[in-house]
């Protein structure tokens, strides 16, 4: 309608023309649109224009915190548009308040105000904007979840304003996002079998059910019925079927008799007591005694018992007949002899009653922690009365909260820290490997070592002085228990370094001086001595004092005509000013001269003081003083004015003492002489004063605080318990210190353990036996008055073992459960057979197989009753098979590691040292042995006269170090001349095994690569070539005339070996340099008589550096004859050549040699060591030469030619002691273990032996059986004296023993076994042992039991959670026994629970092979389970594929595609709407075969692929070829079979073609190219 009036408008505005017609329209718009257009505004128009507007709140101002703040905002009058104007334009009523009172925030608030988070809400779907829902759910659907959140003060738990908790952290957020799962619709179980028929005889009823699996979430339907039936016939009924039945109703709550039945039954008891008290008055005074004591006694049991109010009353029920269809009949239709009891005796429930709350107890922790700062704090109540008949448990007596000490007295808890003792020694041995020779001799071992100390906890001392002054700080340092440390422990070891020492190095002798005196002022005798000395070139280090150990350096020679010189000073020379100035501070030279000091005469000159003569004619007799080492520092009495704690050698030292040595006279090469013949003068000291270091004495810290002794007592532990202290060396005694001899561990045996109290209830007498008032029994039929059952209650108290009395908590911790405070009781009518009580069981023979036997008796007036004389009825005697003790021990589990035996290891003062704890040897391994009685039954070892263990020797192979070769020799330097390296090495001999040390790795040979390389340096004259002189030169072309002429002449040259003596040995050619090998032979001239005659050449001049071919050498030679006249002149004298690099001109330059490795002492395993390398002097055609050479040219050597280098140390792992053994793993049974464990303290470092895989070990603890409570099945629901109704089903609870292992199932053993374990059946101490039950009457329709819990789901996509936790759910079917009463059926019900260990599933849809036209379809679970529901709709596979319409033309069938087809031999011919018109047989093409010589016939027919193909009559296999389709259309493959054969055609025409051509001339090789088609064509034909 809009639209063609729109299009009308339209269409009148372009008739009429656009002006007379837009202003009409326009103007209404226009005043809509600006309303300020029309005439003169109304006053009542303005509200509408003009509006009140505010800002926000300010910050809350106040004085003080709290309420009382005041804020303001801003306000303002705004236009419509948004404008701000004047405030007379708004209405002055209406506008807003600037100012409000607020609360006042402060930081001290955020302890009184939090925000409170209520739960979230049911998720709510988002309103979709496209409605259409999807047709399958996959994840679920997106929605939104609410919650409350305010703001509350805490204390008093009301709301607050949300700014308060705003002003402290922003408001959590309202609403989160959330997924609706999808539908789960209820999933349900496959059918039972089919039960029993309901009735013997006649038409009965017989039902299935089915269990839910899983319930109905998230909106999905509801559970179809889980039951079915089916009516069932048996055999005709001979006699009528009961219609009647008796039914027994619950019982009633227990109820207390009426008050004035109480009241006289009272009056009746006082009547009988005053009756009995007349008869007590002559009773003497012994009666009367006795009788009060068992008053007070009574009176003292009742007190006891306050804690339980035990009251009997009485209870009801309904006894009825009911016919089948569930009415209620007459009584006398039930016929039976003895009716059900409609009453009897019941204890009144009585809930739990509880004190109130004791105060709270002072807070746990008593001092202020910031790391932990919470204890707690615990009150209690008491159980003023016990439940008695209730469901319901006593609360919680006990409850517990954190708590923080607080106030001004609050002491800081104490802190510990870890301490260390002094570092021991540096150690050298710990680092030697297994084959080192050193082991031997650990004396004087030198370089890296290893050193430890021991680590203890303290209490830390707080601002305290480090001096152990006072008593406090000594408390302070005593050893605490490691637990209470916590921080990084300290390392207990450490590399340390020991420095070897320098051996001693001196100059060569000087030449021997001139004879002089011994000493010049005492010119006695004639005797003299020459003297030479040599000094000391380094600082050698370590030995004994430094320069003890160097060679004495000074020798003597006596002589005679002694004298003696002196230095005379002459004169000073110029003064020489320095810096090569003109003037200014300069050096004088002063010039001296040595005179003889007899007269004064100057000495002789150099050539005066020079002789020579013939030497080594007779030996020299030389005498030198020799000095033995200095013998140790003994304190000095009779210095006292030292001072005390002086440096030396940076070390401190407390007093002086002297140190002597011995010093002889030593004649060189024969030995000691007597004084007088070494120089007196000379004589080295015998004592010098030395420094003591300052005496240590041992100091231990105190003893630790005693471990506690165990507290709480252990029935049956006999060990003896002792209680322990320790101390810890943390200085040890040196220099003459006091030893440590007071002993650093003392024991104590523990003060006699207190006995375990142990507690009893004790069981009073029951008292009498209280019936149903007599005003209940009257109304039952047959009842007698005084006389049923009824039931007794009894005092029961707490009692210590020894008897005395206790309270009644204590033996509800510990004496297991309350006796039972009732019983049923029976007073005898005078129809009931009495007997006594039962007798004990007699006892055993200990035969297997014996009985044992226990017997009562009847009593009274029973013994003439002849029903009670029915032993059937009422058995005398009851037999009882004795146990047979036959046990048989056998292994279980597997071996333990190997353990070594237990024992402390002895290590000096507590310090451990590598190496020293024992890792192997021989050990044992344990299996655990377990003992069994001749029914299989687990019992206690010692019944098996077993202690617990197979023991059996094991060896823990002692780890073996790799073992390698002594160092190999040095090798030859790798060069003959100047400076190369010589190398030597190890081979591998051993590898190792079992954790040895490692070897340095190998390479291919096997060859460990253990090497050491040091540079060399040959001295390149070390092998010369020399020569032999020329031989004569021999003229080839003799001149017979004058023998002259051109000839050769030969020498011998050979390698020499070159000493200082010349050259010596002749050693092998290689040695000597090839290159400058010299010429063996040469050309020579003889000169003839005329001819110049001249000398050999001269050697050449030296090229001058730098090469350069424009500079020449040259060699020169001397005429030894002129020529004659006819004789051939001289040649030039002179030979000149270009100095040419690397040919006759060589540059020289200092190369330096590779590092050696690093050189370590003989005495050192590793540490810091040197390494070396050499100057070579490398010719410019890259050959070593002399160093001369470099040396000439006075070149730069600015090399450093040794530096320090360091070798790792191999640190064995060291490891920690073993842990004491932990707790067995379970508390009995055949699995448990026992594990102790190690640590690393020290990791293995460089080739150390690594550290062992096994750190931690285990061993099978003694085997225990174990116990429990466990119930027996339910009894069938028992009505007593009737049919149907409310009954009892009861069940027991037996002692069973078990290994501890899931499969095996637990065997009943005696109850004694159970005594000391806890009555506990699946986690619930209440043992419910019966319980009522409802037997369903003969018609009724009932529910059965609850299902089994079904297994724990999740809410799973993809098999993945969707976190809305675990359900589990159970059923009860309903169960129909009349098909009349199914209106009367309850509903089937369905219960749910959170579970935790839920899993995921999976539900898939699942067929069985097809069967004609149908198949079986159904939904599996993912772990196996057929159920119905679970899986989609829409997913369902098909299960039936029948036609539609039915295949009725003969020979057709219905295809898998659910079209109709033909059988094989028959073709389809289709309608036009494509459905199958009728089936036409196929007429067969024979084929003859070549074998078949009887003519047999191949057929070709189509075979149907669902049908076995059958062979018809005759040998032949028949085809059918089909060649339309069902549609009447030819089938593709006819197409493709008529191509195929024209193209065939057209090869074999192009093929006849080609063979009946005439031939050209080149045919052979057209042949040869048409060869392979030939080939191709009569392979098909073949074929």
């Amino acid at each position: 309608m809009g639209l063609q009036a729109r299009r009308s408008a339209s269409q009148s505005l372009g008739a009429a023309g656009p002006r007379p017609a837009v202003l009409p329209l326009l103007l209404p718009l226009l005043l809509l649109v600006c309303p300020g257009t029309r005439g003169a505004p109304g006053e009542a128009e303005t509200p509408t224009l003009y509006l009140w507007k505010t800002g926000p709140w300010g910050r809350c101002m106040g004085d003080e915190c709290g309420p009382g703040g005041i804020q303001t905002r801003a306000v303002w009058c705004a236009h419509s548009e948004g404008w701000t104007t004047l405030h007379t334009n708004c209405k002055q009523a209406e506008r807003p308040s600037n100012q409000q009172n607020c609360f006042k925030v402060c930081d001290w608030h955020k302890e009184l105000y939090d925000w409170r988070l209520g739960p979230w809400n049911q998720c709510q779907p988002v309103i979709s904007k496209s409605l259409e829902k999807p047709l399958e759910c996959i994840k679920g659907e997106e929605g939104i979840q609410v919650r409350e959140i305010t703001c509350i003060q805490k204390e008093k738990d009301v709301p607050a304003e949300d700014i308060i908790c705003e002003y402290f952290e922003p408001k959590p957020l309202l609403e989160q996002a959330c997924l609706i799962p999808c539908q789960q619709d209820c999933i349900v179980s496959e059918f039972s079998a089919w039960s029993e028929c309901s009735k013997t005889c006649g038409s009965g009823l017989q039902h299935r059910t089915r269990q839910v699996v899983a319930p109905p979430q998230f909106g999905g339907s509801g559970c179809p019925n889980l039951t079915e039936f089916q009516v069932c016939q048996s055999s005709p009924c001979e006699a009528a079927e009961s219609l009647y039945s008796l039914q027994v109703g619950p019982w009633s709550t227990c109820s207390m008799p009426h008050s004035r039945q109480v009241r006289q039954a009272r009056r009746r008891g006082k009547n009988k007591e005053r009756d009995k008290d007349r008869g007590k008055g002559v009773k003497d005074p012994e009666a009367r005694e006795l009788i009060k004591k068992k008053r007070n006694r009574n009176r003292q049991n009742r007190q006891e018992n306050k804690y339980w109010d035990i009251q009997i009353g009485y209870q009801t029920r309904e006894v009825m007949c009911t016919n089948k269809t569930g009415k209620t009949a007459d009584l006398s239709f039930c016929k039976q002899e003895k009716l059900p009891m409609t009453f009897q005796a019941c204890v009144i429930m009585k809930e739990c009653q509880v004190s109130e709350w004791s105060e709270w107890s002072p807070c746990s922790k008593t001092c202020h922690d910031m790391a932990s700062p919470k204890g707690t704090r615990v009150r209690m109540r008491l159980i003023r009365q016990f439940p008695i008949g209730s469901e319901k448990e006593c609360p919680e007596l006990e409850e517990k909260e954190p708590c923080v000490s607080q106030g001004d007295g609050v002491a800081p808890c104490a802190t510990y820290s870890w301490r260390t003792t002094e570092w021991t020694e540096c150690r050298v041995d710990p680092l030697l490997s297994q084959q080192d020779k050193r082991r031997g001799n650990q004396t004087a071992l030198c370089g890296g070592g290893i050193q430890t100390r021991e680590v203890y906890c303290v209490q830390a001392k707080q601002n305290l002085p480090s001096q152990l002054n006072t008593p406090k700080d000594k408390e302070a340092s005593k050893p605490v228990d490691v637990k209470s440390c916590t921080g990084p422990v300290p390392n207990t070891t450490q590399l340390c370094h020991i420095p070897c020492p320098t051996e001693c190095e001196v100059s060569p002798w000087t030449a021997w001086g001139p004879c002089t005196y011994e000493n010049c002022n005492d010119q006695q005798g004639k005797k003299g001595f020459k003297l030479r000395k040599r000094r000391i070139t380094n600082e050698p280090t370590g030995g004994s004092g430094g320069t003890g150990n160097c060679p004495h350096l000074l020798e003597a020679i006596p002589c005679e005509e002694p004298s003696c010189y002196d230095w005379k000073a002459v004169r000073l020379g110029d003064c020489e000013p320095d810096n090569g100035k003109e003037c200014g501070p300069g050096t004088q030279v002063q010039e001296v001269v040595c005179i003889n000091s007899d007269g004064g005469a100057q000495c002789p000159n150099s050539s005066a003081l020079q002789e020579v003569r013939s030497c080594n004619e007779h030996p020299c007799t030389v005498y030198h003083w020799q000095t033995g080492p200095w013998g140790q520092c003994i304190e000095d009495t009779s210095v006292s004015s030292f001072n005390t704690t002086t440096t030396w050698n940076g070390e401190a030292s407390c007093s002086v003492g002297m140190q002597t040595r011995k010093v002889i006279c030593v004649r060189v090469n024969v030995g000691q002489v007597g004084p007088k013949k070494c120089p007196e003068s000379l004589r080295p000291e015998t004592v010098r004063p030395c420094l003591l270091p300052c005496r240590k004495d041992c100091i231990v810290t105190p003893y630790s605080d005693w471990t506690p002794c165990p507290s709480s007592c252990k029935e049956g532990d006999s060990g003896i318990r002792k209680q322990t202290r320790h101390r810890v060396v943390i200085q040890l005694p040196a220099n003459g210190g006091r030893d440590c001899t007071d002993p650093l561990y003392e024991e104590k045996a523990c003060e006699a353990p207190q006995v375990c109290q142990s507690y009893r209830w004790k069981t009073h007498k029951w008292r009498r036996c209280q019936l149903v008032p007599w005003s209940v029994q009257q109304e039952s039929p047959g009842a007698q008055e005084g006389c049923g059952p009824g039931r007794q209650a009894r005092a029961i108290t707490c009692r210590k073992q020894d008897g005395g009395q206790a309270s009644i908590h204590e033996c509800l911790q510990n004496a297991g459960p309350v006796p039972a405070l009732t019983q049923a009781c029976q007073i005898p009518c005078q129809d009931d057979c009495q007997f006594t009580s039962w007798s004990k069981f007699s006892s055993c023979n200990g035969d297997c197989g014996a009985v044992r036997t226990r017997k009562r008796t009847i009593v009274g007036k029973s013994k003439k009753k002849e029903k009670c004389k029915n032993s059937h009825l009422y058995p005398l005697i009851e037999t009882q098979y004795c146990p047979c003790d036959k046990y048989n021990a056998q292994p279980v589990g597997n071996w333990s590691d190997c353990i070594l035996p237990e024992g402390k290891v002895e290590v000096l003062l507590g310090m451990k040292v590598q190496g020293d704890i024992k890792e192997c040897g021989q050990g044992y391994r344990y299996q655990a042995m377990a003992c069994y009685d001749q029914n299989g039954r687990l019992v206690e070892t010692s019944r098996c006269n077993s202690h617990g263990y197979i023991e059996e020797a094991c060896i823990i192979p002692c780890p073996s170090d790799c073992k390698l070769s002594e160092w190999s020799n040095w090798s030859r330097c790798s060069k003959s001349c100047g400076s190369g390296v010589k190398v030597r090495s190890k081979w591998l001999r051993e590898k190792p095994y079992n954790g040895g040390r490692p070897c340095p790795k190998l390479d291919h040979v096997n060859q460990a690569q253990v090497y050491e390389v040091v540079p060399c340096h040959s001295d390149c004259n070390q092998y010369i070539w020399v020569t032999e002189p020329w031989s004569v030169c021999k003229v080839t072309f003799v001149n017979m005339r004058d023998n002259c002429g051109e000839g050769v002449q030969t020498r011998k040259v050979r390698c020499m070996q070159n000493t200082a003596d010349g050259p010596s040995d002749h050693v092998e050619d290689y040695l000597c340099d090839p290159e400058e090998m010299p010429l063996g032979s040469r050309e020579c001239k003889l000169p003839c008589p005329e001819d110049c005659v001249i000398s050999e050449w001269g050697p050449w001049t030296r090229c001058t550096l730098p090469c350069n071919q424009n500079s020449f050498r040259q060699r020169s030679a001397d005429p030894i004859r002129q020529p004659a006249d006819e004789g051939r002149a001289c040649p030039d004298a002179i030979e000149k050549e270009p100095c040419n690099l690397n040919k006759n001109c060589f540059h020289y330059y200092y190369n330096v040699t590779d590092w050696s490795t690093c050189q370590l002492s003989e005495k050192a395993v590793c540490g810091n060591g040197i390494k070396t390398r050499m100057l070579d002097c490398v010719r410019s055609d890259g050959k070593s030469v002399n160093l001369k050479y470099c040396e000439e040219l006075g070149l730069e050597k600015n090399w450093q030619m040794n530096t320090s280098c360091m070798v790792e140390c191999p640190v064995n792992c060291q490891l920690s002691d073993w842990s004491p053994w932990s707790e067995c793993s379970q508390t009995c049974g055949l699995t448990g273990k026992m594990i102790r464990r190690r640590t690393v303290t020290q990791p293995f470092q460089g080739d150390g032996r690594p550290c062992p895989a096994l750190m931690e070990q285990s061993k099978p603890c003694p085997v225990k059986p174990c116990y429990q409570w466990q119930y027996g099945q339910w009894s069938p629901c028992k009505v007593q004296d009737a049919q149907c109704g409310e009954g009892t089903r009861t069940r027991n609870i037996s002692c069973v023993v078990s290994d501890g292992s899931a499969d095996d199932f637990s065997k009943v053993v005696d109850e004694e076994f159970c005594t000391d374990t806890e009555p506990i059946i699946d986690g619930n101490k209440k043992m419910v042992l019966e319980e009522s039950c409802t037997q369903p009457c003969p018609g009724d329709c009932y529910l059965k039991d609850w299902s089994s819990w079904s297994l724990c789901q999740l809410t799973c996509v993809n098999g993945e959670d969707l976190g809305f936790g675990g359900i589990q759910v159970r059923s009860r079917a309903v169960i129909i026994q009349e098909l009349e009463n199914q209106y009367l059926c309850p509903e089937q019900m369905l219960e749910t629970r959170p579970c935790d260990d839920g899993q995921c599933y999976e539900y898939k849809w699942m067929a069985s092979a097809w069967k004609g036209s149908s198949r079986t379809v159904w939904c599996q679970r993912s772990d196996g389970v057929n159920v119905t529901g679970g899986c989609l709709v829409v997913r369902q596979p098909d299960a039936d594929r029948s036609c539609n319409p039915p295949c009725s033309q003969p020979h057709s069938y219905c295809s898998e595609t659910r079209t109709c087809s033909c059988e094989e031999g028959y073709t389809e011919v289709m309608s036009s709407n494509g459905t199958l018109e009728q089936c036409t047989l196929i007429p067969v093409v024979v084929i003859p075969t070549v074998e078949d010589k009887r003519e047999d016939v191949k057929t070709s027919r189509a075979v149907h692929p669902t049908q076995p193909s059958s062979n018809p009559a005759g040998r032949g296999r028949t085809w059918f070829l089909q060649p339309f389709g069902p549609d009447g259309r030819l089938k593709t493959w006819v197409y493709g079979v008529a191509a195929g054969a024209f193209v065939l055609l057209i090869f074999i025409v192009s093929m006849i073609y080609l063979a009946c051509k005439k031939p050209k001339k080149p045919q052979r090789r057209q042949n040869n190219r048409l060869k392979p088609l030939t080939l191709a064509y009569d392979g098909d034909a073949d074929m």
